[in-house]
């Protein structure tokens, strides 16, 4: 054994011992480096080979277009803007790319990045590592106990909406700008802060909670005493972990050793590419060498005195970007909103104390009006938003038509109400990744599922004529010569050609059977092959490939099964129960380029080599003997949404087997071109082979896949399907799942490498129209780094994408691209560790819990355990959540508007004093118990039914427009409120002229009662919480009046104006304020009825 042993990581995999060599579990959303378009150059750079295109754009116009070749030449120049210099550079944006620079620089050089560099990594001694590595333990917590409330107070103030009330709040210590109770103010504020940090520490305590599970789950850890237990988070770089079957892997590993003679292992890498088919990767033999695993073998490990020499860290698809907080649109558009409203304050106070002549400390009391006049700016806003948006997680989480749906992000619920385009994954998502063998098309028979007992019968009766059954007294082991049969000729024709065919599928593979170990079998030894039960019962099968399986398992049904393989042979049992026994001589792997794989066998028992292959029918039409039924059959079956492959043979003598074994030797030792004279040797073999059958193959779908995308397409919402699956299979899942519909054409993007072939490619794509998309991550890249603004702009017209051989760092770039182009709302969703970054990229993330583990339900903002479910969740909770929230916040506008214009008329008629109308908890009831309830019941309404929303999809559409909260909205909304707020005021002034000290009481008892009845207004379903949350607003209004009479009085001195119970109950007080409430509402109730007769919106229509 060497002194010292050079071994180079196996990314991922994973085996029954293995070292932990990278720097930290790949915690399935790490932060590696920066993205693969960090250097990216310029769109307009200057490049050797496609210099005179610098100044050519892709053309986006159908002008100029012809049909020849010339295409460079017959695009306009681009336009050169004059660049901005000075002062107009800084004044025009110069300033902002200054200050952010600034800032770029502050934090690099108080964040310095630690240098990525090779490590050496000894086994099994943690405490000779050079440098500190981090733990190895996942953290989705957004803080930690001292950033959590300096963070969580940032996150409040950093909106424009709490940063004035804590501003205005503070103004209250000083004496001169005091103009009421300091509970007026801080009560709300501390109110509001409380609700959202009790919030954030729920949300932040069930992502520990989480993390803790994932960071807990025990693993062996192998020490010079034995095997001890440990927790994943303990592991260390240099510990050497036993890994069980069925385990996930904790961290980055080096597969040093496993059980398998052969020192071979099938892995799954769906927490890396989101591929739940099994991988082979081989130990490394110097350590596979070791004796079997037991107390010998420990020692054995620690003696060899080995380590591990890893390259630095290099970006690839297993680093993901990192978690991040996320705002919802709605709550963007109420910043804007609130944001004008403080302007309008402004102007307001302004005009105020200019109508006074700015007499005296007039900047003292354009403050004291700021002041009078913040209830413009609702401080209840964010706090009814954000329990509202709680309720909202509540109800969908409590839908027993989508069991096991999680809101992990209370924040954004509305976000599902306003979405134009789905990003999604295929594989686990759309599909369940089970392979099932549908067809078997043979030339002249195609035989389907429901003829396969057909094939069997035909293998039956052909391996009875040729191998005595098994028991027989037949005392000659060799295969008998097949005999002459009544049977007609062309009968005979079709049993043998099945009979070539199934036996070319149960050969032609890389599958490999797998027995369980016996019950009560737990520790591993020499003999574990002796105690492992290999019965049919107890075969599974392991390959790199779905599809691989599901034709053994196929050949396996009609009666040949494969029972053995390994690295040198391959064992079928026939119907009989004979084995057959096949050396291999030669494996050709499938690769993406050559689109095949090939075998070379001999049969032992006869000696007979054959090279069998298979593969794409665009790689095998060329190989194969001339046909004219290959390529018509290829299609119906791509229609049907079958996968297809093309099987054929060719049979070899010894002495061509040898010749060829020469020159395949010769080429493998190559220096120069190795890879391309290996494969011409191989094609050499290539030729004239016989087409045996063509095989089909389904991917079998989700439940309700195909009319979930069909709502989905009718709601408008734009599907893309994002897959680090080959083109032809996510073509076809694409035309199965009816992401395609049947009568779309499909443009394929040919595949480009440079700059040139790009823009040739993009010109013959624009002539296109109404076609899906189907293109390569490889051409995707080249695209975006030269011509991304124009080709985004071209795929964002197509009724369909689908993107394949995508990494992870690309569907996340991808979801960025649409939605900084489009401007439009995103949903990403997906199921598996190569699908965070992507959902983390949106603007609202999925998740799915599947076969691929948790790790993207567990990043997502909303986790479902079935793609069909998100119908329901869009069409129903995204409407109601959207909906609600905008009838919300403009109602809470409205709310704080109403009372502030009430206040602008008081001043009015006070000689424009800056006196409050109304003090201390009546302020406060009035945003609290007065209204809050029936306010808040607005969360319980809703527009359509649910089954109404499932039923006409196309109600989606108007969501996204965002007409339920906008400028035209709010603006109507302000129009209500002044027109309301001086009636009542107006109205109180002008009824009660002989009882002017009562006017609180008698303009506050109607503003009461205008909400009541507003609320009303505004609700189309009403709930019998609704009804109960009137009255008993109403009910602690009336109930109050015995105890708040000292607060009815006008300004700071009440003129010994008290509440005058006696006088609140007389008939003209009552009839008065009913005729003010009159007034201020019913023509708000007759223009509702008009526009719903003249003007219904569409629900209405559906409703009725």
């Amino acid at each position: 054994m060497a002194d010292h042993i050079p071994l180079y990581p196996v990314r991922g995999a994973a085996a029954a011992a293995a070292a932990a060599a990278s720097h930290k579990r790949a915690a399935y959303y790490s932060v590696a480096g920066p993205g693969p378009g960090a250097d990216r150059r310029g769109r307009y750079q200057l490049e050797d080979e496609s210099a005179h295109l610098d100044e050519m754009p892709l053309m986006m116009s159908e002008e100029a277009f012809e049909n020849d070749e010339s295409d460079y030449h017959t695009l306009p120049r681009a336009r050169i803007t004059r660049r901005k210099r000075g002062l107009e550079w800084f004044v025009c944006g110069g300033w902002k790319f200054l200050c952010a620079s600034c800032c770029d620089w502050l934090i690099s050089v108080c964040q310095r990045k630690k240098e990525l560099k090779a490590r050496t990594v000894w086994l099994g001694c943690p405490e000779k590592c050079e440098e500190k590595h981090p733990r190895n333990s996942i953290k989705n917590q957004k803080y930690n106990v001292f950033t959590f409330i300096p963070g969580v107070l940032y996150e409040q103030f950093k909106f424009f909406l709490n940063l004035y009330f804590l501003v205005v709040s503070c103004s209250q210590f000083v004496p001169a700008l005091k103009i009421g109770y300091l509970y007026t103010y801080w009560a709300p504020l501390g109110f509001v802060l409380a609700v959202t940090i009790t919030r954030e520490a729920i949300d932040e305590f069930r992502r520990f909670q989480r993390d803790k599970e994932m960071n807990s789950q025990l693993y062996s850890k192998l020490t010079v005493r034995g095997k001890v237990q440990v927790k994943s988070s303990d592991i260390q770089v240099g510990d050497l972990i036993i890994v069980e079957k069925n385990q996930r892997i904790p961290s980055d590993m080096v597969f040093l050793r496993t059980s398998e003679k052969a020192g071979s292992c099938f892995i799954r890498t769906d927490q890396l590419d989101g591929e739940t088919d099994w991988k082979l990767k081989v130990a490394v033999s110097c350590t596979q060498r070791l004796p079997a695993l037991g107390v010998s073998t420990f020692k054995d490990l620690f003696s060899i005195r080995a380590y591990v020499y890893a390259q630095k860290p290099q970006l690839d698809i297993h680093s993901f970007e990192g978690t991040f907080t996320r705002v919802g649109l709605l709550d963007l558009e109420l910043n804007q909103l609130t944001k004008a409203l403080f302007l309008a304050l402004v102007v307001l106070s302004v005009v105020m104390v200019t109508l006074q002549g700015f007499a005296g400390p007039w900047y003292r009391n354009l403050f004291r009006f700021l002041l009078l006049f913040s209830y413009i700016i609702p401080i209840s806003l964010r706090v009814n938003l954000d329990m509202g948006k709680a309720a909202y997680g509540w109800m969908i989480m409590k839908d027993e038509n989508i069991p096991g749906t999680v809101v992990r992000t209370s924040t954004i619920p509305e976000e599902l109400g306003r979405l134009v385009y789905l990003l999604t994954d295929k594989t686990g998502t759309l599909t369940q990744n089970e392979m099932i063998f549908k067809r078997l098309h043979l030339g002249t028979v195609s035989y389907g599922t429901d003829t396969m007992d057909e094939i069997q019968n035909h293998v039956l009766n052909s391996y009875s004529q040729v191998y005595p059954p098994a028991g027989s007294n037949n005392p000659s082991s060799a295969p008998l010569r097949r005999t002459q049969s009544s049977t007609p000729k062309v009968r005979k024709s079709v049993s043998s050609r099945i009979h070539e065919a199934v036996k070319a599928i149960a050969l032609c593979h890389n599958v490999t059977p797998v027995y369980e170990a016996r019950a009560g079998i737990t520790e591993e030894t020499e003999f574990a092959e002796a105690d492992q039960d290999f019965s049919d019962e107890n075969r599974t099968y392991q390959a790199s490939s779905p599809d691989e399986v599901a034709l053994v398992r196929w050949t396996e049904s009609v009666g040949l099964t494969l029972i053995s393989r390994d690295l040198t042979s391959v064992q079928l049992k026939t119907p009989g129960g004979q084995v057959l026994t096949y050396c291999i001589l030669q494996v050709f792997p499938f690769t993406s380029e050559s689109k095949r794989m090939g075998i070379i066998v001999r049969d032992e028992s006869t000696a007979e080599i054959t090279f069998y292959m298979k593969g794409a029918d665009v790689a095998m039409s060329t190989i194969v003997q001339y046909n004219d039924w290959l390529e018509e059959e290829c299609g119906n079956m791509a229609r049907e949404g079958l996968r297809t492959l093309v099987v054929a043979k060719r049979t070899l003598t010894e002495e061509q087997y040898q010749d060829f074994e020469s020159r395949y030797s010769q080429a493998k030792l190559s220096i120069h071109d190795r890879t391309l004279k290996v494969a011409a040797v191989v094609e050499s073999l290539e030729r004239e082979m016989e087409l045996l059958c063509l095989t089909g193959v389904e991917d079998q779908l989700q439940a309700d896949v195909r009319p979930t995308l069909e709502m989905l397409r009718n709601a408008g919402i734009k599907i893309w399907m994002l897959t680090g699956d080959k083109l032809e299979t996510a073509t076809c899942i694409a035309k199965s799942s009816h992401l395609v519909s049947r009568t779309q054409d499909i443009h394929v993007f040919r595949p480009v490498t440079s700059r040139g072939e790009a823009h040739l490619e993009l010109n013959a794509f624009r002539r296109k129209h109404d076609c899906a998309l189907v293109i390569s991550g490889d051409s995707l890249e080249v695209c975006l780094k030269y011509y991304e603004h124009e080709f985004v702009e071209l795929a964002c017209q197509c009724p369909a994408v689908v993107c394949c051989r995508c990494s992870p760092t690309q569907k996340a770039h991808i979801v960025t691209l649409l939605r900084q182009h489009t401007g439009r709302r995103t949903c990403a969703i997906g199921d598996g560790g190569n699908d965070v970054s992507m959902i983390q990229a949106a603007d609202c993330g999925i998740g799915i819990e599947g076969k691929e583990g948790k790790q993207a339900s567990l990043a997502a903002d909303f986790s479902i355990t079935q793609f069909r479910h998100i119908g329901r969740l869009l069409m129903v909770h995204g409407r109601n959540s959207y909906k609600r929230s905008a009838a919300l916040g403009q109602f809470v506008m409205h709310r704080g508007l109403i009372i502030s214009t009430m206040q602008a008329v008081f001043s009015s008629v006070f000689y424009f004093a800056s006196v409050p109308l109304y003090q201390g908890f009546l302020m406060v009831g009035y945003a609290t118990i007065y209204t809050m309830f029936p306010v808040f019941s607005l969360v319980l309404d809703q527009d359509v039914k649910p089954e109404m929303a499932m039923l006409y999809p196309e109600l989606y559409k108007d969501l996204t427009k965002g007409r339920s909260l906008s400028f035209k909205t709010f603006l109507i909304w302000v129009l209500i409120s002044i027109y309301q707020g001086g009636i009542l005021m107006y109205g109180a002034l002008v009824l009660f002229e002989s009882e002017f000290v009562h006017v609180v009481a008698i303009s506050f008892t109607a503003l009461v009662l205008t909400e009541l009845l507003m609320v009303a207004l505004t609700i189309r379903t009403w709930h019998w919480l609704m009804v109960v949350a009137e009255l008993l607003s109403l009910g602690c209004y009336v109930a109050s009046l015995a105890f708040l009479n000292e607060y009815f009085g006008i300004g700071r001195v009440s003129f010994g104006a008290f509440l005058d119970v006696a006088f609140i109950t007389t008939m003209t007080f009552l009839w008065k304020v009913s005729a003010i409430t009159v007034v201020s509402c019913l023509p708000l109730y007759v223009l509702k009825y008009l526009k719903r007769k003249l003007s219904p919106p569409s629900y209405s229509k559906l409703s009725s």
